[in-house]
């Protein structure tokens, strides 16, 4: 998911990145809905995607979207599999089994740039801030939240993600938005508010904890 969001980023603007990539989450949100009336936000969302992109004036990047795409099916899974996770592991120690398997997989792209790049130690350091600052935290908060929280809310609460976005690009990496491309994050926000729907779900059995009997359970 991260890699083909930075391979993203370096082809679009990245309010346009996270708001195509914020796609997959809500579609999530979307299909996991008890309503079917629900999927109508996705499409909302999408249509805001093409007021980002403005494919009318012919200048999309059509391989960054791609990559957007895929980051968007990746996270769109990722908010499945890991609630599986969550529920049956306490805590955040999943985390520590989805993260070696994310090394094994972005080991074919990220160790050549290692070896032919021109490597120095403060790229390292920066690098392990990173890794700590997204995988680890964020994910494990992440995980920690899938486990309260249904796939329909989770996408909601990460709504306000697209506007962050063309707000860091605007003050960090001057990628001032056209009106309307900022009419589309607004779409794209207010389809991830509108999907909220029973915010709420059960909490999961701990591991290791009995089941309850028959009489119980009644």
């Amino acid at each position: 998911m991260t890699t083909f969001f930075l391979a993203a980023v370096e082809r679009i603007p990245l309010g346009t990145a996270v708001a195509i990539e914020f796609l997959g989450p809500l579609t999530v949100a979307g299909v996991m809905s008890r309503s079917r009336r629900a999927l109508v936000w996705p499409l909302l969302a999408l249509m805001g995607v093409v007021l980002l992109t403005e494919p009318w004036h012919g200048e999309v990047d059509l391989a960054g979207v791609g990559f957007a795409l895929l980051a968007a099916a990746c996270w769109g899974s990722y908010n499945v599999l890991m609630q599986r996770v969550g529920d049956r592991f306490s805590g955040i120690s999943g985390l520590s089994l989805t993260i070696p398997v994310a090394a094994l997989a972005t080991l074919p792209v990220g160790l050549p740039q290692v070896i032919g790049g021109d490597f120095s130690w403060g790229v390292l350091l920066a690098a392990a801030g990173i890794a700590l600052t997204a995988p680890v935290i964020a994910f494990g908060l992440e995980m920690l939240a899938l486990r309260r929280m249904t796939h329909t809310a989770f996408g909601t609460l990460l709504s306000i993600e697209p506007a962050f976005g063309v707000l860091i690009g605007l003050l960090i990496l001057h990628q001032a938005p056209t009106l309307l491309q900022v009419g589309g994050i607004a779409l794209v926000v207010i389809a991830g508010a509108a999907a909220q729907r029973d915010g709420r779900r059960k909490p999961a059995q701990e591991p290791g904890e009995p089941r309850p009997t028959a009489v119980e359970a009644v």
